[in-house]
């Protein structure tokens, strides 16, 4: 049974939690635009497997597909990295401020006790 991720990060984060996905994002990063073909090359996948990779990514919205003829052609789309990096931030800001209150009172017990 297949998961069904209902919010939008969610999906991000699925899709991003696989190496050949994340390969095929910076193929698209470093190229514009590639058609499936070439996402699926540089790993050696079968049609079927590079077919399920780009509907992950399709779903998470990190990719955008251009039909021409019998021709798809795909190009990224970076608003979903960009709010998976807010989150990321935020709760980094949250938690360095956690561990330096957390190393202020640690020294301040070991002066005082």
């Amino acid at each position: 049974m297949a998961i069904q991720y209902d919010h939008p990060l969610d999906r991000t984060f699925h899709a991003l939690g696989d190496a050949s996905r994340r390969g095929m994002l910076s193929l698209l990063a470093q190229n514009g635009e590639c058609s499936a073909s070439e996402l699926g090359a540089p790993f050696g996948f079968a049609q079927p497997t590079i077919s399920k990779h780009i509907k992950v990514l399709e779903r998470a919205g990190l990719v955008e597909r251009r039909v021409e003829g019998r021709s798809h052609k795909f190009k990224l789309v970076p608003v979903p990295l960009d709010e998976a990096d807010a989150w990321i931030e935020r709760h980094r800001a949250f938690w360095e401020g956690t561990f330096k209150q957390l190393d202020a009172y640690l020294k301040k017990e070991e002066t005082t006790g």
